[in-house]
């Protein structure tokens, strides 16, 4: 097996997804890779990020306006360079997680896409579906699901 030159990692500033980023992280300075992390987001105003928190409780570390973006891009990257990736890239996107990953690892000729398994055995996740199942169904490249959340 060759060794992945590009590694896409997604984080929403969780917990969950900083360990993915770690994991990734790892796999990239073993590799000698280029780490694109990346953070999907819609830009919102602070009564709708108020409005859905009270909704989704638990899961309303999802709900992000543009502000956060950055740090927790800059979070991941320490975080990154802590596990041993050298070339990291921030980039944060607008749109659908599942969507905006998957078009950012066409772009940047990612050869592998990194997610925690964050959702996969949530309600929400069975109704709505979760990211990393979506992911990993629709990618045409290879994706890592990091066992965060057990």
């Amino acid at each position: 097996m060759t060794a992945y030159q590009t590694i896409v990692v997604g984080t929403d500033g969780s917990d969950s997804s900083y360990k993915a980023v770690e994991k990734a992280a790892a796999l990239a300075g073993a590799a000698g890779a280029k780490l694109v992390i990346a953070c999907a987001y819609y830009p919102t105003d602070d009564r709708d990020v108020s409005a859905a928190s009270d909704i989704l409780k638990d899961d309303a570390y999802q709900v992000h306006g543009s502000a956060p973006t950055n740090e927790i891009l800059r979070t991941a990257r320490e975080k990154a360079h802590a596990a041993g990736a050298q070339d990291v890239v921030e980039r944060p996107v607008v749109g659908a997680p599942v969507e905006s990953l998957l078009a950012l690892v066409e772009e940047v000729s990612g050869d592998l896409l990194v997610i925690g398994n964050r959702g996969l055995n949530s309600l929400t996740g069975r109704l709505l579906g979760s990211v990393p199942s979506d992911a990993a169904r629709k990618s045409t490249s290879d994706v890592l699901i990091v066992h965060t959340v057990r």
